[in-house]
């Protein structure tokens, strides 16, 4: 098994960890342009040849008219994962049967409401696997880069993110405003919840359906992704990091909004950050 740089941080007073939760050193954000080439042959890459694991994995996929992308997502999927549910945001393309014709054991499921966050909170409560996955259906994400996320599950991490800006990840799709407002909310971020985060807008994650109720998630838009990792800070959950390879997306076009789904995240950090209401006991694990 060969892992290269992680970022391995808890928002805890647990006197086995260093100054501010930290176990390793704070990784080096590099600003050096990635190939998928380069990518595929890092040693991280070979973390994906470890087995499967015990505990079952079901895979949410939130999807609008993404009938071109999803053969590529779905051919991608990994042996690991035992559930996939593709969440349908009332697409009027052949999103759902290029699902179900790629992949005849996929759940589609349709979404409640309007938005990401909805069919997210949509999807997890749909899964039965003990852990989830998130990822989008755009082919933005590598789904061979899950057997890493699932390796630090294993080893009794609570939620595992990626990250775009630690060694061994990158992306190949980030504008230079996008990428200056990211790093704009990741000092929010860490400065209001006191952490050492390296991304914070990159909607590749991981976690234990034991803490579901611990996230306690309620947002219906983009901004989703950054209540989870507010609420896995303030419920002192064990939160790892991992590189990962942001790709331009595949075919159509995307519903995000920079400016606008920016003041939603600040607005979510402000008004989740400790003080604002009683931080949540994290539930015991099974």
């Amino acid at each position: 098994m060969y892992v290269y740089v992680v970022n391995i941080w808890r928002h805890t007073e647990d006197p086995s960890l260093g100054d501010n939760g930290t176990m390793n050193h704070t990784p080096h954000l590099t600003e050096q342009p990635v190939s998928l080439a380069d990518h595929a042959a890092h040693p991280l890459r070979r973390a994906a040849d470890h087995p499967p694991p015990r505990a079952t994995v079901s895979l949410v996929v939130p999807a609008r008219n993404e009938a071109r992308n999803i053969p590529w997502v779905f051919e991608q999927i990994p042996d690991c994962v035992d559930e996939v549910i593709l969440v349908d945001g009332d697409s009027v393309d052949a999103t759902v049967h290029m699902a179900t014709r790629c992949l005849p054991t996929v759940r589609p499921v349709a979404q409640s409401g309007p938005g990401k966050g909805n069919a997210l909170r949509t999807g997890f409560l749909s899964a039965t696997g003990d852990y989830i996955v998130m990822m989008d259906a755009d082919g933005s994400m590598l789904p061979g880069e899950i057997p890493h996320y699932l390796h630090f599950l294993d080893n009794g991490f609570d939620f595992v993110k990626g990250s775009r800006f630690i060694a061994g990840g990158g992306s190949l799709d980030i504008t230079r405003f996008r990428r200056f407002g990211n790093r704009v909310l990741l000092t929010a971020v860490n400065h209001l919840y006191d952490a050492q985060l390296t991304d914070l807008c990159y909607g590749f994650c991981a976690f234990r359906r034991d803490f579901l109720d611990d996230l306690d998630l309620h947002s219906s838009g983009f901004e989703i992704e950054t209540e989870m990792i507010a609420h896995a800070l303030r419920s002192g959950l064990r939160i790892a990091e991992v590189p990962s390879l942001e790709l331009p997306r595949r075919s159509g076009r995307s519903n995000l909004h920079a400016i606008s789904d920016g003041r939603r995240v600040l607005r979510t950090l402000l008004s989740e950050r400790p003080g604002t209401r009683q931080a949540r006991r994290p539930a015991a694990s099974g």
